[in-house]
């Protein structure tokens, strides 16, 4: 397969901000909170896992009280997010582990590493992927790396940015290297926006779409 082009992406980068309106970069929330919150953003919806995190921000007052909380009690304000023992556990192991490695929660140096320096030390605790650790380090500290969640994988093989076989966990270094990196916060966000509003899953809107012609799968979508 033939690998896509920057210009193909920069493109499909200026179609897609027709549509979508221009996209800036800005801090989300802090690093330690992005992690917190990406754990319990795993296998739910955004809504349930911001309420989970609000629940959990409003019963302790500091990252510091969750890590030393039982991990009942942690369990108790994320049951909206799912699978709420498993992320209370990891929650609380991996806070712990910070702490350990560093003597707090501020986890800001990693700004100041290497991409895959700070990629990988992110990805040595447990349970952090590939994606877990591009969004904390994409919206914490606007570091270009490209977070693939399940609209962009699908948006990414169907215009053929991606290998129809390459995995999610190797989409992020993939696509990393094929979008330039001062496009790559606001490309992420148009692939989900396109993602959720118009190349569905099930029944994407080909008709609709503004990047058909650069298509590859418009008539058979996979």
């Amino acid at each position: 397969m033939k690998k896509a082009s920057t210009p193909n992406v920069l493109r499909l980068s200026r179609i897609l901000e027709t549509e979508y309106g221009k996209i800036s970069w800005y801090p989300r929330r802090n690093a330690i909170d992005e992690l917190v919150y990406t754990i319990l953003s795993q296998h739910t919806s955004d809504i349930n896992s911001e309420r989970a995190f609000e629940n959990l921000m409003t019963r302790f007052d500091s990252i510091e009280a969750i890590s030393n909380a039982d991990v009942i009690q942690i369990e108790q304000c994320i049951k909206t997010a799912g699978l709420h023992k498993i992320k209370a556990a990891r929650i609380k192991e991996v806070l712990n582990i910070i702490d350990t490695k560093t003597g707090g929660f501020d986890i800001s140096f990693l700004s100041e590493m290497p991409l895959e320096d700070a990629k990988t030390w992110l990805k040595s605790l447990p349970g952090i992927g590939p994606k877990t650790a591009a969004i904390v380090l994409c919206f914490s500290f606007g570091m270009p790396a490209m977070p693939v969640d399940t609209h962009i994988y699908r948006v990414s093989r169907r215009l053929r940015l991606i290998g129809p076989k390459v995995s999610a966990d190797k989409a992020h270094d993939l696509m990393e290297k094929i979008v330039p990196p001062d496009e790559i916060f606001s490309f992420h966000m148009y692939l989900i926006q396109h993602g959720r509003k118009v190349c569905k899953a099930l029944k994407p809107r080909c008709s609709d779409c503004v990047v058909a012609l650069m298509c590859p799968s418009r008539l058979k979508p996979s």
